[in-house]
């Protein structure tokens, strides 16, 4: 379940990263909405399996209130996700 998490963690975190670049470019002159309609779905469901898989995996990594709130917050911020892999999820 780890490894799980782990890789959906980090597509989350790339497909953030990506719909952020997108939304730059929409609004550049010339730039549509075309990569961020095609973005926006992807990213919205590694966002809902990653909320899932941090509520699964809690007991078994034994996170504290604190750290699982750092865990979950991750998820909004940019580059967040990685953060939680290098501190909390490498053995």
């Amino acid at each position: 379940m780890l490894n799980t998490f782990r890789i959906v963690a980090l597509l989350e975190g790339l497909s953030y990263l990506f719909l952020m670049a997108a939304a730059i470019y929409k609004r550049l002159p010339g730039g549509d909405d075309y990569y961020v309609r095609l973005l926006g779905m992807p990213h919205g469901l590694l966002f809902v399996a990653y909320i899932a898989l941090a509520f699964l995996i809690k007991p078994e990594q034994k996170w504290s209130n604190k750290v699982f709130g750092i865990v979950l917050l991750a998820s909004i911020l940019p580059f967040g996700t990685f953060y939680v892999d290098k501190k909390y999820l490498k053995s």
